[in-house]
């Protein structure tokens, strides 16, 4: 009878069981010790392994049961088990609920001696008196090596905090996403552990156990483990992957550049001449352009309110290729017209691009949460733009010169009778 059961999860054609066939064998073997794992992000490698795994199954027949299970079609198979790349190979033994890990070549040689590494280590077990399998570290209750000790310096974020720490902040963050049972992620641990500490108050290191909080994975498109996530200082769009070394100095030496202070809020200006607007919004990738009432409608007080959301919005924005600028109703008709502003009254507000001739107007509340809140959309893509003048090149329209604002309070224009 066959002393170990290993297990392919992957996509594609091979050769599967199906839930009931798994289950069926796993149940005879009780007391067997040992679970392989190892993951990888595309299907391709399931085939490049194929040969070779019909050549450890056929040499280990009589000794470990081989099978394969294709997850395109029983999905339900590999959930329990934390199969979250492919191909994975896992080596069921004594309890068949708790896998370990197995970073091995993915050659008939290399499966086949591990397999009978395994089964030679419990048999000594057995002779000895000791429960087969029972040093062999699993995938479920292995822990995270991140922050297990008091003094951690790496912040450990959950799928409860993350957007609060993280999407929230102003802060860089380096962010590892990481499995308990992965090698690479063990080795980096220690260097993770020096990095967050020289870092400390500079730049927040932090790690997410993506075989608990899988949703984080998925949000941010995690498909291999370590992965090293940034996100730099201001406002938080889509992360940037690491991609440099794996060193305490490496990292380090890639942080200091995220570490710097942050820029200072661009000023909002009052489009007065075609000057302000090339440098201003032809300038740069988004320019916000808001018509304020007239001043005779809102006076100085209302006026200055209106600007300190423009500003709020230009100081989130700092890091950003973003201004902003602003006109009074009745002014920069043609501005006015080419970004349809205007109907539904005054503030009206629009972000537009004047290298790609794109504009997006804005429907909602005129305040700094919700103008920051679409303003992070449009950055992320996730806002549909419009066609500004031709469509075609760089937009060029009519400003015309004005006087800038005084600053004071309308001068209502006095009627004089005719004596």
């Amino acid at each position: 009878m066959a002393s170990y059961i290993i297990f392919l999860f992957f996509t594609g054609r091979l050769g599967s069981l199906a839930l009931g066939s798994f289950l069926l064998l796993l149940s005879p073997y009780p007391l067997f010790p040992c679970v392989l794992c190892h993951h990888y992000p595309t299907p391709s490698h399931s085939k490049s392994l194929a040969p070779e795994w019909k050549k450890a199954a056929t040499a280990l027949k009589g000794l470990v049961k081989v099978g394969a299970v294709d997850m395109d079609v029983h999905a339900a198979v590999g959930q329990p088990y934390n199969v979250r790349g492919f191909p994975t190979i896992k080596i069921f033994g004594a309890n068949k609920g708790s896998p370990s890990s197995y970073e091995g070549a993915r050659t008939a040689q290399a499966i086949v001696d591990a397999a009978i590494k395994e089964v030679s280590s419990a048999a000594k077990a057995r002779l000895s008196g000791k429960k087969a399998g029972a040093s062999t570290k699993s995938d479920k209750g292995s822990g995270s090596k991140k922050g297990s000790g008091s003094g951690s310096a790496v912040i450990q974020l959950t799928e409860a905090n993350f957007d609060e720490k993280v999407m929230n902040s102003d802060e860089a963050w380096l962010v590892e996403f990481f499995a308990p049972w992965c090698g690479h992620c063990k080795s980096l641990a220690p260097e993770w552990e020096k990095a967050a500490k020289r870092l400390h108050g500079k730049v927040n290191v932090a790690a997410v156990d993506a075989t608990v909080h899988g949703g984080l994975a998925s949000r941010f498109n995690i498909r291999g483990y370590p992965t090293i996530k940034v996100f730099k200082a201001g406002v938080k769009g889509q992360p940037e992957d690491y991609q440099g070394g794996r060193t305490a100095d490496a990292i380090v030496s890639f942080a200091s550049s995220l570490a710097a202070p942050p820029a200072q809020p661009k000023p909002v200006h009052q489009l007065t001449s075609s000057e302000v607007f090339n440098e201003e919004c032809a300038s740069s990738s988004l320019c916000m352009v808001a018509f304020l009432p007239h001043i005779l409608d809102s006076q100085a007080e209302g006026r200055r309110q209106y600007l300190s959301v423009l500003d709020s919005v230009s100081k989130t924005f700092r890091n950003k290729p973003f201004r902003a600028v602003w006109a009074q109703a009745g002014q920069q008709t043609a501005l006015m017209e080419a970004l349809e502003m205007g109907g539904s009254g005054f503030p009206a507000v629009a972000v537009l691009s004047a290298k790609k001739s794109r504009f997006v107007p804005y429907l909602g509340v005129f305040d700094a949460e919700h103008l920051d809140a679409w303003v992070k959309d449009i950055f992320s893509g996730r806002v549909k733009t419009l066609s500004l003048g031709s469509g075609n090149g760089p937009f060029n329209v009519n400003i015309d010169n004005v006087q800038p604002w005084d600053g004071k309070d309308a001068q209502i224009p006095q009627d004089h009778d005719e004596l």
